[in-house]
């Protein structure tokens, strides 16, 4: 019997987005998350004695700013060897051989896999072949599979593969390939990276992306970590386990506010929704977007000071916490239940107002084309956050905040005038 760790993604010294500083708020915490997350591999794979560690692709997110990245990485590489444990891995789009213009020589347990032709390697002492190939370009858009070799008879055969299959949200479409293209090669356990969600698509054979290790920005919500795989004398796979490694955990808190006519109950339930998510974090600091949905006399209120209501669901954050939890971001998507048809009935201009927001909602709020066409040519994980803040719902929920500032001032400013 043997194990491995399978990882991907680890995007070092990549920033998590989002996250806006004010008082009170664990920034410590925060520097270096991806760092940590990794040290954390680094230390179960040592405690645990796994045989080998897979790492496939993006293992830094980009060009080192300077030698620390690397020196970083080099230091938890030396860990393993000392502890004699090997490490095979290819580059992705983030790390591929034209992004890195600084390299630092690894130590001889690390096993790089060309980026000029597929490879097979053996793990010494095990019945194990590993096959791979790095990304020589950030872009790489034919399908690499064929390339690789025919597995090795009587024994387990790894693939090790950046890629984003037939197309992920928010990836760019790298070495794409189909499911039946990795299950028909005739290989058991297909170790991919370049997905940052983790998923088991395959069991027979196994193919699995074990997503990133550190969630990095909302969109990367819930637990993030490695691959744990555990393969019998037999050669068959008996387990494997996600094991979750993240430093921060990522988190959308919904509050209902149906019903609720004081501010006193609106902040307890912030509590209460920050307290379950706590809970799902494991210890881990909890970075939070917590959304306020239902029909609540609160509604216009919520709307109308929103740096207020930042801070009080801050200040739920710390009496929840103390220094484990982070807002990233405030949404109220409440709704008012204010009589509408008895508002606009007190005068024609009210009514002329309630209509023009009406009508407003109902129309087509389009991106403008100039927009459009820059977005277009963007890296796909700049253009996802950029689309991110300027798809509908966004633009609906801005002129719902318009709406309720009107709103407010009519219902509370007698006849309009």
């Amino acid at each position: 019997m043997f194990r491995f760790v399978h990882t991907a993604d680890l995007h070092i010294d990549s920033p998590l987005e989002g996250l806006e500083a004010y008082e009170g708020a664990p920034v410590d915490a925060l520097r270096g998350a991806t760092r940590t997350a990794f040290e954390n591999l680094v230390h179960f794979a040592v405690a645990e004695t796994v045989d080998f560690v897979l790492i496939a692709g993006d293992v830094y997110d980009g060009d080192w700013k300077d030698f620390s990245t690397g020196l970083f990485f080099t230091g938890q590489m030396a860990r393993l060897r000392a502890a004699g444990i090997p490490v095979y891995l290819i580059a992705g789009n983030h790390d591929a051989a034209s992004v890195l213009t600084r390299r630092l020589t690894l130590p001889d347990n690390v096993h790089v896999f060309s980026t000029r032709a597929a490879e097979s390697l053996e793990v010494p002492s095990l019945p194990v072949v590993i096959h791979g190939k790095g990304f020589p370009n950030r872009a790489v858009p034919e399908n690499l599979v064929p390339e690789y070799s025919e597995p090795t008879a009587g024994a387990f055969n790894i693939g090790l593969l950046h890629t984003s299959l037939t197309g992920a949200p928010g990836h760019d479409t790298y070495a794409p390939c189909s499911l039946r293209d990795l299950t028909e090669k005739g290989y058991d356990y297909w170790a991919l990276g370049h997905v940052h969600q983790p998923g088991v698509l395959s069991r027979d054979p196994w193919v699995v992306f074990p997503g990133n290790l550190q969630g990095r920005h909302i969109r990367e919500a819930g637990a993030r970590g490695f691959q744990l795989v555990t393969v019998n004398d037999s050669l068959e796979v008996v387990e494997a386990e996600h094991r979750a490694q993240d430093v921060v955990r990522w988190d959308r808190v919904e509050v209902d506010l149906s019903t609720t006519e004081r501010e006193s109950e609106a902040f307890a339930r912030i509590g209460d929704g920050l307290r379950v998510a706590l809970s799902r974090a494991e210890g881990r600091l909890l970075a939070a977007r917590v959304t306020l949905t239902g029909a609540t006399p609160l509604h216009r209120q919520l709307k109308r000071d929103p740096s207020r209501l930042r801070a009080e669901c801050i200040a739920q954050a710390q009496i929840v916490a103390g220094d484990g939890a982070w807002i990233e971001k405030v949404e109220a998507n409440t709704s008012d239940v204010l009589d509408l048809a008895e508002l606009s009935a007190r005068d024609d201009l009210t009514r002329i107002v309630l209509a023009t927001l009406d009508a407003a909602g109902a129309g087509q709020l389009d991106v403008p084309s100039e927009v459009g066409d820059m977005l277009r040519v963007l890296p796909a994980e700049i253009a996802a956050d950029m689309q991110a803040e300027l798809d509908e719902e966004n633009r609906y929920a801005l002129l719902d905040d318009v709406r309720a500032i009107v709103l407010d001032a009519l219902a509370r400013g007698g006849e309009a005038s």
